[in-house]
């Protein structure tokens, strides 16, 4: 069976180490990328479509980065990879924004939208069979 590869796109590393962690801690086994800002993580997706492998399976995201937000990534992720299956996208946040939460959940990219820092029961929620979200 193929193993899910999660990339984590955020620039604050503590954070980075943070979820990393609880995904590690998950009873499953993952192949983790994580990627210090928008701007690398769309390089790695341009790579990967390059190279015509498989996007990532799932990507856990912060909005608020330094030069690229999150938006700016999703904008940029749907006009690089057109009409290929896209990743499930979960928005992790410091900030409790009702508007981007808002956004997030009108947005046919996102699939979630969870506070930092991720939880056990955040996974259960993106791990469990699709018609119980």
């Amino acid at each position: 069976m193929k193993q899910t590869t999660i990339f984590i796109i955020d620039d604050d590393l503590v954070s980075q180490f943070a979820t990393r962690y609880c995904i590690e801690q998950y009873d499953k086994e993952f192949n983790i990328v994580a990627c210090g800002s928008a701007e690398e993580g769309l390089r790695v997706c341009a790579n990967l479509l390059d190279e015509k492998e498989e996007l990532p399976d799932i990507i856990l995201l912060d909005l608020v980065m330094g030069d690229m937000n999150g938006w700016a990534f999703i904008e940029n992720l749907e006009l690089l990879t057109g009409d290929r299956k896209k990743p499930e996208i979960y928005v992790l946040s410091a900030f409790v924004n009702s508007k981007d939460r808002a956004i997030a959940k009108q947005h046919s990219l996102i699939s979630g939208y969870f506070d930092k820092p991720l939880t056990k029961s955040s996974l259960n929620k993106i791990f469990s069979p699709k018609a119980a979200r």
